[in-house]
Parts: structure tokens; sequence; C-alpha cells
């Protein structure tokens, strides 16, 4: 099993732009980004702190990024 790392959202917000996310619009604090090769959103809150364990994974799970993948583009 994977474990997550801490980050916070301007670090996935760089990570889901290398994956061809891009900012489709934005809500108060969370941006929705858009991929337009795989049809797939992504809401990230943008707050001061870091992201919560279930918040990252249900990002990630809602971009269709596995927990395998998203540890490369942390190296």
């Amino acid at each position: 099993m994977v474990k997550l790392p801490v980050i916070d959202s301007k670090k996935l917000i760089k990570i889901l732009q290398s994956l061809n996310f891009t900012l489709d619009h934005s809500t108060g604090s969370h941006f929705i980004f858009y991929n337009p090769l795989t049809k797939k959103r992504a809401v990230v809150p943008c707050h001061n702190k870091d992201l919560l364990k279930g918040t990252l994974i249900s990002i990630l799970k809602e971009a269709g990024i596995s927990k395998e993948d998203f540890k490369k583009f942390l190296i």
C-alpha cells in the first residue's frame, strides 16, 4: 500500500497542471480543473494549510489518478 505524503493545494495544482489539467473556473476558494483528454474534473480547495489525507484521496479518485502515479510526480 502506498503512503501518501502531506502536501498543500499549491503543489497539488502544479501536479494536476503537469497532467494536462487546466483551470476551468473557480468558485470561492475552490478551483475546478478539467482534463480535456480524459474528460475528468478535479476540485481543489485552496486554503492556506495542508490538504487532509481523505481530501487528497478524494481528489485523486475524482481526477482518475492512482496513488502510485501520484507518487511518481512527487520525486
